[in-house]
């Protein structure tokens, strides 16, 4: 497999992370709807407010995942694919001696091929250290050195 149909998977991958992220957040918002839709006054009012309250508490938080993920989606659509540059940034995939890392969106482990590559973001600890950098390059980061054997 060559470098463009790795990252096209890579960001395959991505795509489909954010879209399940997308998607679990609105059938939580609408399950959380339909429940305080089937929420009845009953006599014991407090009760019923209380019950009231803890939806749109739920329906609020759903609401505030929603919105990550589509910070996810508009920040994954500003990833380019075909474009290789010699130091690391968005779009780079980087191999360095303690792992494989497509630089996009914080994303966890990407399985492509039996390999694993950490999505991370250039806002992430280990993003900000991989930003620049060359093939050759060394950095360290929780204790452990990291030597940059190629960047793509």
């Amino acid at each position: 497999m060559n470098i463009d149909e790795l990252k096209q998977q890579l960001y395959n991958a991505c795509q489909q992370y954010v879209q399940s992220r997308l998607t679990a957040a609105q059938e939580a918002i609408d399950a959380a709807q339909q429940a305080a839709n089937e929420e009845t006054k009953s006599s014991a009012g407090d009760k019923y407010e209380t019950g009231r309250a803890m939806a749109q508490l739920e329906s609020d938080r759903n609401k505030a995942q929603l919105n990550e993920a589509n910070k996810l989606k508009v920040a994954l659509n500003n990833i380019p694919l075909s474009q290789t540059k010699e130091a690391a940034d968005a779009g780079s995939v980087v191999i360095t001696s303690n792992g494989k890392f497509y630089i996009s969106i914080s994303a966890g482990t990407l399985s492509i091929n039996n390999e694993a590559y950490f999505a991370v973001s250039l806002a992430s600890p280990v993003g900000l250290q991989l930003k620049g950098k060359k093939a050759g390059d060394s950095f360290m980061l929780n204790g452990r050195n990291y030597l940059i054997q190629a960047v793509y």
